[in-house]
């Protein structure tokens, strides 16, 4: 199998409090870095708060970070990202915040200071030039369809 070329790209990262923690990749050939928690944070049966990193990202004009789930959160545990994938835009220079929500019924969950949180990833953006036209239907072809068309 062919090797590809990577190239990396620079994110200069600022720590906004003592208890941050720099973001990793935990395995090489991980697409995701790990973020942590910069401090304990108690969630609600149906509560949702920022859960605070302690991190201040320098993002490349023409890229993205996209905030996305650790699956093992996901899978063991009744925490959910708010809006996943989110976007940190390159003009973003506040403190990188995680949204969680606990969707059990019942039980506080505490999230701990260090405890990895999410994932981010970098996503070069691309900007849309809007044409506007009389009708869609004449460019391309209509596959058809949609909201659950081709079953659940």
């Amino acid at each position: 199998m062919k090797a590809y070329k990577k190239s990396n790209i620079k994110i200069f990262v600022e720590k906004c409090r003592d208890s941050a923690i720099l973001p990793e990749y935990a395995n090489p050939g991980d697409a995701g870095m790990d973020v942590h928690a910069a401090q304990d944070t108690e969630l609600s049966p149906g509560e949702t708060k920022i859960i605070p990193t302690g991190l201040k990202l320098a993002i490349p004009d023409g890229y993205e970070i996209q905030v996305r789930p650790r699956s093992g959160i996901s899978l063991k545990t009744p925490l959910r990202l708010a809006n996943s994938p989110g976007t940190i835009d390159s003009g973003y220079r506040d403190e990188l915040g995680i949204i969680m929500t606990n969707t059990a019924c019942e039980g506080i969950y505490l999230i701990k200071k260090g405890d990895r949180i999410a994932q981010i990833l970098l996503a070069p953006v691309y900007k849309i030039e809007c044409e506007e036209v009389e009708r869609v239907e004449d460019i391309g072809e209509n596959r058809g369809g949609g909201f659950g068309s081709s079953g659940i």
